[in-house]
């Protein structure tokens, strides 16, 4: 039996208040191996989240759940209980809020900036540009999110920076540094970036494989605002 089959299994029939029972399912159904209880743990976080924020402009479209499909793929045989999951969230009375708050509370370190966290916002951030835009209430959407996933403003403006380059890219918003660093400091913060976002460290903290493509994503733009900083600097 897979684990989403576990997972709903434990839910049960619910669909007005589906909320309880998912977190419930999480916390109780894989108490005893962590590691697959942190990946299900992020997963409905993806699935619940993604569910909530696709209601936010008020349209699905189809390259929003495409943009879905990109950073969450399961086994075709997977994909009733998945979609099941989706339509619950999506029907659940709890608002999004209830959803992150409760869902903040599986990450394993209370303090802000849980990485876990940022993964998911990384991914909630990919599916709201999918549309070619992110629609005003989709970002307030995402900025709440935040709060309460208890993020700093300068890490939240870090991650958007990724996604959002209207008038283009800031590669020092990119990095989280600042146009007055020395070119010493800003190494240093990059390198401490990729040893953060390896996909070795990514496994280690619970996301799923399926999660990467998003990772190879961020690291590429890592990458691009370093090497612009880079040329930049020695042009100087």
């Amino acid at each position: 039996m897979s684990f989403w089959e576990k997972l709903l299994n434990a839910i049960g029939s619910t669909a007005g208040n589906a909320l309880s029972a998912v977190v419930e399912a999480i916390r109780t159904v894989f108490e005893g191996d962590p590691e697959t209880r942190r990946k299900v743990a992020f997963s409905v976080a993806i699935i619940a989240l993604s569910a909530k924020m696709a209601k936010a402009d008020g349209i699905v479209t189809e390259n929003e759940v495409n943009a879905f499909r990109e950073i969450f793929e399961f086994p075709p045989d997977q994909a009733k209980n998945v979609a099941r999951l989706y339509n619950l969230a999506r029907q659940d009375v709890a608002g999004y809020e209830a959803y992150a708050e409760r869902l903040s509370t599986l990450c394993e370190t209370c303090t802000k900036n849980c990485p876990v966290l940022e993964d998911v916002l990384d991914g909630l951030f990919h599916i709201a540009k999918a549309d070619g835009l992110i629609h005003e209430k989709e970002m307030d959407f995402l900025q709440h999110v935040a709060q309460i996933f208890h993020m700093s403003e300068e890490r939240f403006d870090q991650i958007m920076a990724r996604h959002v380059s209207a008038g283009g890219r800031d590669p020092y918003k990119v990095l989280g540094v600042s146009r007055q660093d020395d070119f010493t400091t800003i190494r240093r913060r990059y390198h401490g970036l990729v040893y953060e976002n390896h996909p070795d460290r990514l496994v280690s903290r619970g996301v799923p494989e399926e999660f990467h493509a998003i990772a190879n994503e961020r690291m590429a733009a890592l990458n691009a605002a370093y090497a612009e900083i880079e040329k930049e600097r020695r042009a100087a």
